[in-house]
Formats: structure tokens, C-alpha cells, sequence
């Protein structure tokens, strides 16, 4: 993987798993080892950074359509919050 290149999570995924592949399989030394998890390592990343993207959008999506249900950190809303039915029996 070139310094630079972009990858779409697919194929940072693809490749992440032929790693993890290799380095299960063994037999290499321990410079390829080291080599081959640094790769990984960076290929984790563009996963992560292309997961926490479609997040972020997911996030931004869902507060358009429902502004107070889409905060993740909003504690629900305690004047919305179920009342008991003072009619209801203990």
C-alpha cells in the first residue's frame, strides 16, 4: 500500500484480512511479521476512519429527521417521560 493511496473500505477490509491471513499462517520472519502488522495496522485505520464517517453521517441523517432523538449524548426529555395513570391501580 502506497503512502497517499486511497482505499474504499472494501478494499482496505479485503486486503486487512489477507494479512491477518498471512501472519496466522506463520512461517515468515520476524521483519516480515513486524512489516506485515504495521501494514495491517494502517489498513485498520482506513477502516475505522470510513466506519466513524458513515457514523457521522448516519448521526447527521437521523437529527434532520428527528432533532431530539439523534443527539447521542441528549438524556431523554423528562417532560416527555411516561406519567403514571393516577387512575391505574397500585
Amino acid at each position: 500500500m502506497a503512502d497517499g493511496e486511497s482505499l474504499s473500505y472494501e478494499q482496505a477490509r479485503e486486503q486487512l484480512a489477507g494479512v491477518v491471513k498471512k501472519l496466522e499462517a506463520g512461517g515468515l520472519t520476524l521483519e516480515q511479521s513486524l512489516d506485515l502488522w504495521e501494514r495491517g495496522e494502517r489498513l485498520a485505520a482506513i477502516c475505522a476512519d470510513w466506519l466513524e464517517g458513515a457514523r457521522a453521517k448516519l448521526t447527521a441523517a437521523m437529527a434532520a429527521r428527528h432533532p431530539d432523538d439523534a443527539r447521542p449524548d441528549a438524556s431523554p426529555d423528562p417532560k416527555r417521560a411516561a406519567r403514571p395513570d393516577p387512575s391505574a391501580p397500585f
